[in-house]
């Protein structure tokens, strides 16, 4: 998404960058403990970064003795799905959050957050045009718009996984393990569990009883299925890691994409496909060997046969066809 500069606005913030004295420069063990102090006040890690701040890491002499990750945000385009930036700055906040805790002593890697309507002068000395926006400032970098190192569209929309591999390619620094916060706060499963101990009685009473839904055959084999048809879509993973069902298309807005192209990512509608794929497949065997065999007429059970074989093929072949497509190995057959 493009976004325009105020220019009057700009004009003031630079000219107010401009009368700062040429030959004023802090100190880098000073802007190192100015930065160390702030990021130990966010609870995530990343600095919220000002015109002001930026001008003081301009004025330490290069090399920088540290690293800087930059994610570039406008409140006004939140409300916009098709780049989804609340979803993409949590993702960066997680992968803050990770790198402090997996290296909490690391002074020479820091995470920071930039507001549009704030900061417009850095978003122009930058050479941001279009948000979303990542980029890795080395230590080198005089130019921040052609020395910075800017994050693929294909990383930043992978997670904070994808983030943490381009940290790690593009930088000396390893991120480690990505930890995301649980599904349930303390308190919830505390109460989760007060109520389980409340009603334990009743339920073992019922269980003991044999009147409960645990003694009911239809119930676990609605049951099974079910784990079985969510298990293979990789539905858990979808959740951990916030894998949409669909994203819109890039080149028409009005579009959703629900399979994507390529072996790098995958879409929530690409796995419960398969696995109702699998599923189909799985019910026909288990109705010709658990069903099919107590039917009397052989015709019936020929017919049936030929159409549980037919259905079957057509569910395997549709399986090796999506996966041919989506990694591109061997041939591809409709």
């Amino acid at each position: 998404m493009a976004i325009s500069y105020n220019t009057n606005s700009f004009l003031f913030i630079l000219v107010l960058l401009l009368l700062v004295p040429i030959n004023h420069t802090l100190n880098s063990d000073d802007l190192v403990s100015e930065l160390t102090v702030l990021r130990s006040r966010s609870s995530t890690g990343v600095i919220h970064l000002s015109n002001r701040l930026l001008w003081e890491i301009l004025s330490v002499p290069v090399p920088r003795p540290f690293t800087l990750l930059l994610f570039f945000d406008s409140q006004k385009l939140h409300s916009d799905s098709e780049i989804s930036l609340p979803k993409l700055k949590n993702e960066f906040l997680v992968l803050s959050s990770s790198f402090h805790t997996n290296n909490p002593d690391n002074k020479k890697f820091f995470f920071f957050d930039i507001e549009f309507q704030e900061s417009q002068a850095s978003f122009a000395l930058f050479g941001v045009k279009s948000l979303p926006h990542i980029c890795l400032v080395p230590p080198f970098a005089i130019d921040f718009e052609r020395d910075s190192i800017q994050m693929e569209s294909s990383d930043i929309s992978r997670h904070a996984e994808s983030m943490a591999e381009f940290v790690e390619a593009k930088s000396e620094h390893t991120v480690g393990t990505i930890h995301r916060p649980g599904f349930i706060s303390k308190k919830q499963r505390m109460c989760i569990i007060a109520l389980g101990l409340i009603l334990s009685p009743f339920l073992v009473k019922k269980i003991v009883s044999g009147n409960s839904l645990l003694h009911d055959k239809n119930i676990w084999m609605a049951g099974s299925i079910f784990v079985y048809f969510f298990s293979v879509s990789g539905t858990m993973y979808n959740i951990i890691n916030k894998i949409p069902i669909a994203m819109v298309d890039r080149d028409d807005p009005g579009k959703l994409v629900f399979f994507y192209d390529g072996s790098g990512m995958q879409l929530g509608a690409e796995g419960f496909t398969v696995a109702f794929l699998y599923t189909i497949f799985g019910l026909m065997l288990a109705f010709v060997t658990h069903v099919l065999i107590h039917v009397k007429n052989r015709n019936i059970q020929r017919f049936v046969m030929l159409l549980a074989i037919f259905v079957s093929f057509w569910a395997v072949k549709k399986v090796f066809y999506l996966y041919n497509w989506k990694t591109g190995l061997g041939p591809i057959y409709g």
